[in-house]
């Protein structure tokens, strides 16, 4: 059996769905300004269904997104509050890391947009340096081509911490990144530079493609997936809102936990749920894992 570790589930979605208001634009953000505190009672949520580590909310904590609505001058604050939130929820449960989210620079889900090399690997830096001092490692997420990786990776490093890098595949054929490029051409990018390669937010079913490649890369691997019946047109324009998306309401926690098992059996060691999965879905997770005589660290 095998030791696994289990990443929460879902932020943006479940954080919007709890505020009973409708998404903006700022998402997650928005939720975290206006809700002080609803941050930290997901990450205590998740701690309690058997998650060992809590993802910070500081997906779309980045300068050009704030600066749309008139927040950049808020940058550094709202980072610091989306650690101190995941810090409380931790040592409230008195165990567990803290994972950094470093997301997408521009929008998800759009390596068009992704910023030149330069610029990506220094805004990466500045985040990395920011949220270095409360977090065990780096999780950079949503990675959707070959240069996206690059730079990130590059700039994380600033931070001095263990670095995770987790790529979002095409939904319909798991071995290529958004961009077209092939998850294999990865290997030489993470190599000595990257602690551990996941695939995220994609559909469940696009993983096993992924998982196949990244068992070639001497790195430990895992994924999360996301709830999504698609990553619609709608969504792939400048500053969507999550309405724009649709939930799968077929992705039970039950069903989400019979892909998340399948991918320990490929091998990953490290598994998860992303957009439109909750804590009920990290729970049953975890049953399962128990279940079957793995063990969670």
């Amino acid at each position: 059996m095998a030791e696994i570790t289990l990443l929460d589930g879902g932020m943006g979605q479940e954080l919007v769905a709890r505020s009973g208001k409708p998404p903006t634009p700022l998402w997650s953000t928005s939720v975290m300004m206006e809700n002080p505190g609803i941050v930290r009672g997901l990450h205590a949520d998740y701690f309690a269904a058997g998650a060992t580590v809590a993802t910070t909310n500081t997906y779309a904590l980045h300068h050009d997104r704030l600066a749309k609505f008139g927040l950049d001058d808020r940058f550094a604050a709202l980072n610091m509050q989306a650690l101190a939130e995941a810090a409380s929820a931790r040592a409230d449960h008195g165990a567990g890391r803290i994972a950094g989210s470093l997301g997408p620079l521009a929008a998800s889900y759009r390596p068009e947009l992704f910023p030149p090399h330069g610029e990506a690997v220094a805004r990466y830096a500045e985040l990395a340096v920011l949220l270095a001092p409360v977090i065990d490692f780096f999780i950079i997420e949503t990675v959707a081509s070959l240069a996206h990786a690059r730079a990130a990776l590059e700039g994380a490093a600033a931070g001095g911490k263990p670095v995770w890098l987790a790529v979002t595949v095409d939904d319909e054929d798991g071995s290529r990144l958004r961009s077209g490029e092939t998850v294999a051409d990865l290997a030489p990018i993470v190599t000595k530079r990257a602690s551990a390669i996941l695939a995220n937010c994609s559909a469940p079913e696009a993983m096993a493609a992924a998982l196949a490649l990244f068992r070639n890369f001497d790195l430990p691997f895992g994924a999360y997936a996301n709830g999504f019946q698609e990553i619609t047109k709608e969504f792939l324009k400048d500053t969507p809102t999550v309405a724009a998306l649709h939930k799968r309401p077929e992705m039970t926690p039950a069903l989400y936990a019979d892909f998340a098992l399948g991918w320990v059996d490929l091998g990953a060691t490290i598994i998860g749920g992303c957009c439109e999965t909750t804590p009920a879905h990290i729970a049953e997770i975890a049953r399962r894992l128990a279940a079957a005589g793995h063990r969670v660290v």
